[in-house]
């Protein structure tokens, strides 16, 4: 695979090879996430290919979204009838053609697939006109065994790019979003009002939350659309400082443009304007919902009916409404559905669930917390109030937010980070008064919220891995209890670090703010920080944004190992030296940092694990992964882990080749 780290790349050279390159680049996956432009990269690269401007030794771009091969997802085909069905005006093309052109597969939306990809258990094809599912198609395709001439593009949202296996990728690259300049340059370009974009500008900066959201362009989308409403009508109200905020004011705004295109009546009150849409909307957000916890973020008409939304109302609210949900028409003309932005799916989805606690829906709200109860009930330790029987008409808010936590802290892939957060956000009584015509009459007393805070701040996560841990914190933020994070920004401020004793929270908010800033720290040690063990798990995030990284005698499972691995594999990876001595890891804790190692991101030159209960299994492991990687790693130390000569050979043998670069090996 080949590593860009953090070097640049134009659309236009996503399949050029690097000087030092021997091997040619086939297989191409875009990471990014949702809004970022990784589409809107793959349409550039059509369009200047299109115009005749680039990649002209391309014979033929084929366009294929995963939505649109969903929907055929059940049938046979083969790659040269795909072709045909979803190209028409490629008819003329021949299985012979296609042996001697050069063309390019272009799959965008990994993360919309319905489909099922195993590259493990598959059929083998070699043959563009065999039939087979359109997953088998798509594997042998990606793995070279179907038309092994083709490049192929796939682009993805991080949590659905590990269904491609990192072998059958030549390069990985990321979409990134809108630097700090960028974000100015957009708001500055949206408003001819100079005045105008300066404020909006002004206000993004003034909120930690607002400003890191602003790198994806279709947030900027959204806050200008707000803040131009904001301070440009007469609306009276602070300017939203919080995600919940900005998003309850911008279903707002949309409701207003619905009302005024339609010229339905007078201008009336925030609450009168929720309550003439709000079955719509509830529809929308019950929608939203279920296919949030599903992992769906596409629609197709007999998942409307299941909600209740009949096609005449789905089509009015996208044809008005498109800033909320659209209609797109694909193959077969078959109508897709889905929310413009993955955020807006999961706010709707938190003002539904919001809805079903205040209304008393408790079928709905049980059915979605009692799943693996007693899975997180074995690894979580709360506040007195999680004791409590399961959830009741008559559970106070911060029962149902505690068990809402819960859940969300069993995803492996956080796809109910945002989601909570909302629906921490939603408690607030602004949001509540703006949204109260969806939300339904609710009273809730200052003491209540305080208990909502203070379970967040006890929460105990073990066995869960520290990069949820951090939400923990996003969601105290969303409520606007800025306590925690005015606590270790004094801090960071502070010359005397290690008197200062920190809590659970305090780490979780710690890893987010060193993980988040400009400077890469040079060393993060965890022993030098006053806190308990799982305090210093919790600050095991950082180490993606760190050069050295000590983390000894810290109680290391296997999922902290997964945190370490992660920053090995990211895009840049900063990591050059790494020491885990005295945790006990063994070797299954070994395999996923391997995983890390083997990455062709992976920059670390010096490794240390002694006293970690290594075997020779753990050995193997290291020597594949420096074998798939051989660039970097000079420095390896095994020592006190009871390993015999035999039990090191492969490395023995790496460390004497001159392939490598090992110079060093210890045991």
């Amino acid at each position: 695979m080949d590593a860009l780290h953090d070097r640049p790349i134009r659309c236009k050279d996503i399949f050029k090879a690097l000087p030092d390159q021997q091997r040619p680049i086939r297989v191409v996956l875009t990471n990014g996430v949702a809004g970022v432009g990784k589409t809107f990269s793959v349409q550039k690269f059509t369009l200047d290919w299109a115009e005749g401007l680039e990649n002209q030794h391309v014979s033929v771009v084929v366009l294929l979204s995963f939505r649109e091969l969903n929907l055929i997802r059940d049938e046979q085909y083969s790659l040269l009838e795909l072709l045909h069905v979803f190209h028409p005006t490629l008819q003329k093309v021949t299985a012979e053609k296609m042996a001697v052109s050069q063309l390019l597969f272009i799959f965008d939306g990994l993360d919309e697939s319905r489909l099922s990809l195993d590259f493990t258990n598959r059929k083998l094809l070699s043959d563009v006109t065999q039939k087979s599912s359109v997953s088998q198609l798509l594997t042998n395709l990606i793995q070279g065994n179907l038309l092994p001439s083709a490049h192929v593009w796939i682009t993805s949202r991080p949590a659905a790019a590990n269904q491609i296996p990192p072998t059958c990728v030549d390069r990985v690259t990321e979409v990134r979003g809108f630097t700090d300049i960028q974000k100015e340059e957009y708001f500055r370009r949206r408003f001819s009002d100079e005045e105008l974009s300066s404020r909006i500008i002004s206000h993004m900066k003034t909120s930690r939350s607002l400003h890191i959201m602003c790198s994806i362009p279709v947030f900027c989308w959204i806050t200008a659309m707000v803040l131009e409403h904001m301070l440009t009508t007469e609306q009276r109200g602070e300017l939203p400082k919080t995600l919940t905020d900005m998003y309850s004011q911008f279903l707002l705004v949309q409701t207003k443009r619905k009302k005024n295109k339609y010229h339905e009546g007078h201008e009336t009150s925030p609450q009168e304007l929720m309550e003439a849409d709000r079955e719509v909307l509830l529809k929308l957000g019950r929608l939203a919902f279920e296919h949030l916890e599903k992992g769906n973020i596409m629609f197709y008409q007999e998942d409307l009916e299941q909600c209740g939304l009949d096609v005449t109302e789905a089509l009015v609210y996208s044809g008005v409404c498109t800033e909320i949900f659209k209609r797109e028409c694909v193959i077969f003309q078959k109508p897709v559905y889905c929310f413009v932005h993955l955020s807006i799916q999961e706010f709707l989805a938190a003002v539904y669930m919001f809805h079903c606690h205040t209304n008393r829906k408790t079928e709905v709200l049980k059915n979605f917390l009692r799943e693996k109860r007693m899975w997180f009930l074995t690894r979580l330790k709360y506040s007195s109030t999680l004791n409590d029987s399961d959830y009741s008409d008559k559970s106070s808010l911060d029962v149902f937010l505690s068990r809402v936590i819960y859940k969300s802290l069993q995803s492996k892939n956080g796809h109910l980070d945002l989601f909570v957060r909302f629906l921490h956000g939603l408690s607030l009584e602004s949001n509540q008064r703006l949204l109260v015509g969806l939300l339904g009459q609710t009273e809730i007393s200052p003491e209540i919220i305080q208990r909502v805070t203070d379970n967040l701040k006890k929460i105990n996560t073990d066995k869960i891995s520290p990069d949820r841990s951090i939400n923990i914190f996003h969601c105290l933020m969303e409520m606007n209890d800025l306590s925690v994070h005015q606590e270790i920004h004094e801090f960071l401020k502070s010359e005397n670090r290690s008197e200062k004793e920190l809590s659970e929270i305090h780490c979780s908010a710690l890893a987010f703010m060193l993980q988040m800033s400009e400077e890469v720290l040079d060393e993060l040690d965890l022993l030098k920080y006053n806190t308990s063990e799982r305090g210093r798990l919790r600050l095991i995030p950082a180490v993606s944004n760190c050069r050295k990284a000590r983390m000894t005698r810290c109680g290391f499972s296997e999922t902290h190992c997964e945190v370490v691995a992660s920053a090995l594999k990211s895009i840049p990876s900063h990591l050059t030296e790494l020491d885990m001595s005295a945790n006990n890891l063994q070797d299954s804790a070994v395999k996923l940092l391997s995983a890390g190692l083997e990455s062709p991101n992976c920059r670390l030159e010096t490794l240390r694990l002694l006293r970690c209960g290594l075997s020779k299994i753990s050995c193997d492991y290291l020597a594949a992964a420096l074998k798939s990687n051989p660039s970097h790693l000079r420095e390896l130390d095994l020592s006190w882990n009871n390993l015999k000569d035999p039990d090191v050979k492969q490395l023995s043998d790496i460390k004497k080749s001159a392939h490598y670069k090992l110079q060093y090996l210890w045991w």
